[in-house]
């Protein structure tokens, strides 16, 4: 079982798709990867995902850079 605090920390909710990858005889577990596509906006190609995504808040943004400052 995994515990709470992580699942919350990665985001991992029921029915949230994720990723097991074994390295050096370990399993490693981790929210699956989006898939995205590139397309034209004008001149420049921009990703996009494959899915519906949710919208980002500033506030999500802010706490995304500040877990991966620590």
């Amino acid at each position: 079982m995994v515990p709470k605090a992580v699942r919350d920390r990665l985001g991992l909710r029921p029915g949230v798709e994720v990723e097991l990858i074994e390295r050096d005889g370990w399993i490693e577990i981790g929210p699956a990867a989006t898939p995205m596509r590139l397309v034209g906006r004008g001149d420049e190609l921009v990703a996009a995902a494959d899915r519906d995504m949710p919208t980002l808040t500033s506030d999500d943004v802010r706490r995304a850079v500040d877990q991966t400052r620590r």
